[in-house]
């Protein structure tokens, strides 16, 4: 029985292997270039990379496992986790032997619905309209030894028997530096920053009460993941809070409650930020574009970018966040964009931007 089983299973994923080629290969070509992006799109919302890889050009030479790799995930990044939910197209430009197509997606992820814009380059080909799907090509670090000389904080606690949270010792000091409220779009909005003031790392968290024109408490809501949780001594962060349908003329007054819990945490991995820059994506609106460079030895599997943007006068005017979706290898840059209001692009004088991340064995 032992010898058995494995050659079962083998026959059974070589029978699924041959099914999904079978069916791959009997898909009908598409007679359109917005056709073959729906196409492949929607054989990636359905989880079917073999259909959907046969709507790739060949120019892209891009090997299907690269392919798989790209769309689906690898080393437990985000996209590992995600799935596409919604996509739409449009055609940008068409003639007879080639298109652009616009395609906006939106993907479910664990963090929550992820959105991205891709200009597709669509080519005809023998057998019907085909999508180039370019994948870049991951430079090969050579090895190397990386010193680790990072600042390390443990934490001995009384005893494995004690609740999560329950502490012998004082929380870490924590200031609310700045706050700026902010109404967009039907929505009541706190901006502002948070200091660890102490000498010890922290876990924050910033919760606002909104009190009406009685005196009455009319809504609470807490930073949740528009912030850095773990705050190193003397570190700031960004935080932001969205009411959502709520009017300013409705709030009397604010009141902020920043909480901290003495945390264990280290200074690594170093994630440098490089080559910032304000600009216009494709469709117009303004972003924020760089590149994230892990300096350390460990991968990152999800990055978490946040932006602070200021006015002339040092005033927090708006915070940004975005995940980026592709883990960060050792000395690898990786792109990261993530969206400006335009009507305050205008008005931004300076910026600064913060990285969280999430690593499969170790999580801070």
């Amino acid at each position: 029985m032992n010898k058995i089983l494995p050659a079962v299973l083998i026959v059974l994923a070589a029978a699924l292997v041959a099914a999904a080629t079978i069916r791959s290969s009997a898909l009908a070509p598409a007679t359109t270039p917005e056709g073959a992006v729906q196409s492949l799109l929607g054989h990636v919302k359905n989880h079917d990379a073999p259909a959907a890889y046969r709507y790739v050009a060949k120019q892209s030479n891009t090997p299907f496992p690269d392919f798989l790799r790209d769309v689906f995930g690898q080393d437990s990044n985000l996209r590992t986790y995600s799935s596409l939910q919604v996509f739409n197209t449009r055609v940008l430009h068409e003639d007879d032997r080639e298109a652009s197509v616009r395609a906006s997606l939106q993907w479910a992820s664990a963090v929550g619905a992820v959105y991205d814009t891709r200009d597709m380059k669509v080519v005809r080909e023998d057998t019907g309209w085909k999508v180039i799907w370019p994948v870049a090509v991951q430079p090969k670090v050579p090895p190397q030894v990386i010193p680790v000389n990072y600042l390390r904080w443990d934490i001995v606690t009384r005893g494995s028997d004690d609740d999560w949270g329950a502490q012998n010792v004082d929380a870490p000091r924590v200031r609310i530096i700045s706050m700026n409220p902010v109404e967009k779009d039907g929505n009541f909005i706190l901006l502002g920053e948070i200091e660890n003031e102490d000498t010890v790392p922290g876990f924050v968290s910033v919760q606002a009460t909104l009190i009406g024109k009685d005196g009455e408490s009319i809504a609470q809501e807490e930073s949740f993941d528009k912030i850095s949780h773990i705050l190193l001594p003397k570190e700031v962060s960004p935080f932001r809070i969205d009411f959502p349908n709520m009017s300013r003329d409705r709030v009397q007054s604010v009141h902020l409650q920043p909480n901290a819990m003495l945390v264990a945490a280290s200074a690594d991995p170093v994630i440098g930020v490089l080559h910032q820059a304000l600009q216009k994506d494709s469709s117009g609106h303004a972003v924020l574009v760089g590149e994230l460079l892990n300096q350390s030895g460990q991968t990152v599997n999800i990055p978490h970018v946040l932006a602070t943007f200021y006015d002339n006068a040092g005033k927090v005017i708006w915070v940004s966040d975005g995940y980026v979706d592709q883990s960060l290898a050792p000395q690898t840059p990786v792109a990261f964009s993530i969206g400006v209001r335009d009507d305050l692009a205008a008005q931004v004088h300076t910026y600064r931007v913060t990285v969280n991340q999430y690593s499969r064995d170790r999580i801070q």
